[in-house]
């Protein structure tokens, strides 16, 4: 009967299913860090991944309502000046490409032709600067994405490298022995893999919105190019 309530005793105090937070308390101290840095990367990927959607939402929503105001004005200097404090991408595309054409209109130099490629190449470095800013941040989630499982690795390593020193210390290879190390070192792993997955698929997909973003600023510069090179033949 004595034997009977230890093992029953035993039996209650097994868990029944993994405790990722006693996992990681047990751990290593290398593997520990390994964990807390991953879980550190995964929350800033997940900051950047929710920030995103939120600015590219807000940008395209601005860049539509100026580009759908600004091409009915005939003065759109105040325009520019408003919506430029808005930090509105197609605002300063436009105060790029109008900067140029009013220095260019100064040269009186008769070169129409030089002036409309001085006003192309302005505009075109602004397109690039804006879509270069939005996506700058996204640089983090390929790092972690190209990174994390790896790190995860190492921590897997270690981890069992830790196991079967104590096999060697204990003498006892039985699988009580090694398996609580050996999950621990695999948790590693699994929380590379749980902060590598979501910032890849988001890089892709994010990535492709700034590109087609960009496109779409770029539609715009052309748009206003042609309207300020028919403005160079009136002069």
């Amino acid at each position: 009967m004595t034997d009977l309530s230890l093992l029953a005793a035993a039996a209650a105090e097994t868990p029944t299913r993994l405790d990722p937070i006693k996992l990681f308390l047990d751990a290593d101290i290398v593997v520990q860090v390994v964990m807390a840095g991953l879980l550190a990367a995964s929350v800033w990927a997940w900051t950047i991944i929710v920030s995103f959607r939120i600015r590219i939402g807000a940008l395209r929503r601005r860049c539509a309502d100026f580009e759908s105001e600004f091409f009915q004005l005939d003065n759109p200097d105040a325009l520019l000046g408003e919506r430029r404090r808005a930090a509105i991408p197609s605002a300063a595309i436009a105060a790029a490409g109008l900067g140029e054409f009013r220095k260019s209109a100064a040269l009186r130099s008769g070169d129409r032709e030089g002036a409309r490629q001085r006003i192309a190449t302005a505009m075109d470095s602004q397109v690039a600067a804006e879509a270069d800013d939005l996506g700058a941040r996204l640089n983090f989630l390929a790092t972690v994405g190209a990174v994390a499982p790896f790190v995860g690795l190492f921590g897997t390593v270690w981890g069992i490298m830790n196991s079967f020193f104590d096999i060697g210390q204990q003498q006892n290879s039985s699988l009580a022995v090694v398996a609580p190390g050996i999950s621990e070192a695999l948790f590693a792993t699994a929380i590379g893999l749980f902060a590598a997955i979501p910032a890849v698929i988001a890089y892709n997909r994010y990535s492709n919105r700034v590109n087609l973003f960009e496109s779409r600023l770029q539609r715009f510069a052309d748009r206003y190019h042609s309207q300020l090179s028919r403005d160079l033949e009136k002069n």
